[in-house]
């Protein structure tokens, strides 16, 4: 059996808090337990975005780092949808088709990766960046105020441009890369290889 030596840095330990915090999550959602929900969620929100931060500013970005925080980050929007169904559902039906476009991409996304290179994807491009923000803010204004229809469309259209992205530079790329800028910086870096 083959052992992963995570370093124990800042960003590692806060993406390990995530990944640690979901059944506790989902705990909070199946026992009707909102509020402790909001707050987890917006807590892991506000770790993501630290350990990011942290990881650029102090550099210690790893690639097993990237990883780490990509999969918090999807069983983060995993959670947040949970509970949105759980929680909200009333105020998303009338946008179930666009819901499930969005969701389905997010899958592909995250599957289509694991298929071509056997390995998690972790390219934390600009847009996924400012997409995750938005998200981040439309959960907090939607359980702290409520449901704002073009807030809504800001956030599926920015969804799939980004999944658009992700899918397209998963194409490009030959092998795995963590932390890219963005499909320009993909493209013109493999015409210079070429």
């Amino acid at each position: 059996m083959k052992y992963v030596n995570i370093p124990l840095n800042i960003p590692n330990i806060l993406s390990l808090y995530r990944l640690f915090s979901f059944p506790f999550v989902m705990i909070f959602i199946f026992t009707g337990q909102q509020n402790l929900f909001v707050f987890f969620i917006v807590f892991n929100l506000i770790t993501d975005f630290l350990d990011g931060w942290i990881a650029r500013r102090f550099n210690q970005i790893t690639e097993i780092g990237s990883i780490l925080d990509s999969l918090a980050d999807a069983g983060t929007y995993i959670l947040a949808l949970a509970g949105v169904v759980v929680y909200k559902w009333v105020e998303f039906q009338p946008y179930t088709i666009s819901l499930s476009i969005f969701f389905g991409l997010f899958f592909i996304v995250e599957i289509f990766p694991l298929i071509k290179f056997r390995k998690f994807y972790s390219y934390h491009t600009y847009n996924s960046k400012v997409c995750a923000y938005l998200k981040g803010l439309f959960f907090i204004v939607l359980f702290a105020v409520g449901f704002f229809p073009w807030f809504y469309w800001v956030i599926i259209i920015t969804g799939v441009l980004h999944f658009s992205e992700s899918i397209i530079i998963t194409i490009v790329l030959k092998e795995s890369k963590s932390d890219v800028k963005g499909l320009y910086w993909v493209l013109k870096d493999s015409k210079t290889k070429s």
